[in-house]
């Protein structure tokens, strides 16, 4: 049995290289960032141009998911007693950024993304934990809110297109969007 939902791509990020490394307070890297519209997933190796693409000690975490709904709750409880953001996304620096999809059961699971161009197969691999860099590039408190909210690591297991805009998740596991947002804290995927 299989699982159809819509979902929105609301940003791709491609980086050659890595911003946030060493000390915080040096800052990061002057790094060419792009936000295209689409992306060329590659089997086993990531996304092309990107700064985990065919780099084998990060085969299984190739590509990086954040869902909109968690950046925002935590932005939220980051900021409730501080000073305002009003900055990107992007500074979050996960490749696919979307809307309307609850991604903690899909940890140990293959999975569909279709964007119109037909599906990508991923595996859900590990979280994606947040630095201490978010407190630095986002409000102090960031990081802490972000835990258990900081995304998925996935291993592309067939190549094809992922695009801004709306598309459709292929789940073999129930999700439900509105626990997207929600953080969670196990180590492992709930197995039947």
């Amino acid at each position: 049995m299989t699982f159809t939902y819509p979902i929105e791509i609301v940003q791709l990020l491609v980086s050659p290289s890595h911003a946030y490394f060493g000390r915080s307070k040096d800052g990061p890297a002057d790094v060419s960032t792009r936000m295209p519209s689409s992306v060329d997933v590659v089997t086993g190796k990531g996304i092309r141009g990107d700064r985990f693409f065919g780099v084998k000690a990060h085969t299984e975490a190739a590509i990086t998911f954040l869902a909109a709904e968690a950046w925002d709750a935590a932005l939220h409880q980051a900021v409730d007693d501080g000073d305002p953001w009003d900055g990107d996304i992007s500074v979050a620096r996960r490749n696919v950024v979307v809307r309307g999809l609850e991604l903690d059961p899909l940890r140990g699971e293959e999975f569909v993304i279709d964007t119109g161009d037909g599906p990508v197969l991923l595996r859900g691999g590990r979280p994606a934990h947040p630095c201490a860099w978010m407190d630095r590039m986002v409000v102090d408190g960031m990081r802490k809110a972000l835990i258990g909210r900081g995304g998925l690591r996935t291993e592309p297991v067939s190549s094809g297109t992922l695009r801004v805009g709306t598309g459709v998740v292929i789940s073999p596991v129930p999700l439900d969007a509105s626990r997207a947002a929600d953080s969670v804290r196990r180590a492992q995927p709930i197995r039947d």
